[in-house]
Order: C-alpha cells, then structure tokens, then sequence
C-alpha cells in the first residue's frame, strides 16, 4: 500500500495539463468519487492494524498534495487568461443605465436661476419648526385656522414644535438676522396635514420670494411676476392678478397665468377659463415687519410663493400628484431629455 502511495505522490507531482480541460480530467481520474486515490481509501480496510496509522497519514498527504497540484494548475490558466493591460479599474462592473434629475428639481432648479438673475439669493432653514417662525412672526392670529390639527402636524410632545407649513418661516428667520435691504428666495419642502389625493399631498414642495427695502411698491411685485412668468412659460404668456388674503401680505393678490395648454382659449386643464392659478402674493404687512425686528415707517417690502408641483403640472401636465413621489422609473424615464 506504501509503494502504492509512493507512485502516485511522484505521477503527481510530474504531472502536466495544456488546457482547464486537461486540468478537470486529472481532477476527475484522482479526485473523484471512482478516482484512484478514493480507490486506495477504500483499499484501507485490508491493511493490516500495525501499518493503519502509518497508511492513513500518507493517504491524507497524498490526497492533499494532489489537491494542490491540481489547483495550481488551475490557476495557471486563469491567471494567464487575464490580460489587464486595457482594463480599466476604475470601470463599475456591470453597465449602469444614466439616470436624470427628478421633475421637481428640474423645474425648481428653472425657477431658483431665473429669479437668481432678478437678484435674489437663496435662504434655507429647518423643515422642523416652531410655532413663532411658522405662524406669530407672520402675523397668523391665535385663532387663526391655519394652526388647527386639520392643517399642521404638530409634535405631540412639544405643542409649539411643527412641521412647517410653508417656507415663510425661513423669510423670519432671514428677517431677524439681517436688516434691508433684502432679496431672499426660500425653496424647499413642507407639509399639510391633508388626505392624499390626485390633486393633494401632505407633503409638497415651495418657493417664496422676499423683497424688503425702501420704496418698494405693487408695481414693482407685478412687474417681477410678469418677467418671471414670460421666461418660465413663454414670451407670449400673460399674468392677471385677483384680489386675495393672507394674513402676512397687505394688499394680497393670487396670480393666474394665461393657461399654456390651450393658449387661453379655454381647455378642461384651465376648465375653460382661459387661466390658470400659480401663485399668491401682495405687500409685506407692517406688522410683519415690526415683529421680525424692521421699522416699516421706512421699509416696504412684496412677498410670493408657488408650489413646485403645480409649476411642473403646467410644464410636463402631470395630472396626479401622487406619481411624484411614487418613484416609477417608467414615470421618471420621460424627463430624461429635459435633464
């Protein structure tokens, strides 16, 4: 049995392969089940008990040294077949399809850079607030049924604590840092508590604008919303404004533009109106001013703010807000060439 062994270490370690090919066959004639060091396992129950130890410790080398023939020989093939001169390492290992921005950053990213030319610079600030920056500082009554649980979601174990319900909180906190003149954009997410429907979210997402200096007038807000709306819809679009109320602007107004769709000759998306409504908007109310630290005997200053999602409805004419935030390729492959 010891001579047996003896041969096949030495067949072994002379052997040879020329291809993966050869290198299995030889795994199967010595390694496999029927191969022959299993044989001489099998052969082990006849030898005699003086010589089993002795037997068994070179069986175990024999099979181990075959083992590691055989692997080296592997390798030898695999190691020669890759060639990484041209390999670039830097390279992800499988082929990533491009990807785009999400239609609400692209139609946000169109506003924040056409008013960035118009001056205003960008403002941001927590989307979890207090009671003070979202509603007092913007002269919202304590009745005020803004600050009803319907509306805000507020944090229950701290009841001044909410989830703001539109970034004008970032425009108080702009105002009691820095005194006029100022010209702030404040983008960014809020929230409403509101069951979710098609045309409803409970969360969405804003831009308001905020211009506070000496001698500013209406005319002055008009004339800014015109130019923005003729460079994000077209130069033929038209603005009308209607008489409104907030509680933070005096006079306010809520701004329609001529509907983009039908041209103003009336379709089901303006409900045949000619119009649509974008944005609200009107003069900072002095007492807004005054609680945010500005003497509005000397300051004038016009506020708006629009919805993303309502913008992006009007230039892609997604009808349900829902799909927004979905996050369906098949949905958010279609802005791909607007990226």
């Amino acid at each position: 049995m010891i001579e047996k062994i003896n041969q096949l270490l030495a067949t072994i370690d002379a052997l040879t392969a020329d291809s993966l090919d050869a290198v299995e066959e030889l795994r199967i004639k010595y390694l496999s089940r029927k191969g022959l060091i299993p044989a001489l396992m099998q052969d082990f129950r006849n030898v005699p008990a003086e010589q089993k130890k002795e037997v068994g410790i070179r069986i175990n080398e024999l099979k181990d040294r075959a083992l590691e023939k055989i692997n080296a020989l592997r390798d030898s093939f695999a190691t020669a077949d890759e060639d990484t001169s041209d390999l670039d390492l830097t390279r992800t290992a499988y082929p990533m399809p491009l990807g785009t921005r999400h239609p609400l950053t692209l139609v946000k990213n169109e506003i924040v850079d056409i008013f960035a030319r118009l001056g205003f610079v960008l403002a941001e600030g927590p989307e979890v607030e207090d009671d003070w920056h979202v509603f007092s500082s913007m002269n919202f009554a304590e009745d005020h049924p803004a600050r009803d649980m319907q509306d805000t979601f507020f944090v229950e174990a701290h009841p001044d604590v909410v989830l703001r319900t539109h970034t004008s909180s970032v425009q108080s906190r702009v105002m009691e840092r820095q005194q006029p003149p100022l010209r702030v954009l404040c983008p960014g997410r809020v929230y409403r508590n509101e069951a979710i429907s098609a045309r409803a979210h409970c969360f969405f997402h804003q831009v308001e604008g905020l211009y506070v200096d000496e001698k500013v007038s209406f005319a002055d807000l008009k004339q800014m919303l015109l130019s923005f709306a003729k460079e994000m819809f077209g130069e033929q679009t038209e603005i009308r404004l209607r008489p409104s109320y907030f509680p933070f602007t005096e006079p306010s107004a809520e701004m329609d533009i001529s509907c983009n769709i039908c041209g103003g000759t009336g379709c089901s998306f303006c409900k045949g109106t000619g119009w649509v409504e974008i944005l609200g908007c009107g003069m900072v109310h002095p007492n807004v001013l005054e609680l945010n630290g500005i003497d509005s005997t000397k300051y004038k200053g016009y506020a708006f703010g629009m919805g993303v999602e309502r913008i992006t409805n009007l230039k892609y004419q997604v009808k349900d807000l829902r799909m927004f935030s979905e996050n369906d390729v098949r949905f958010l492959r279609q802005f791909t060439a607007a990226n």
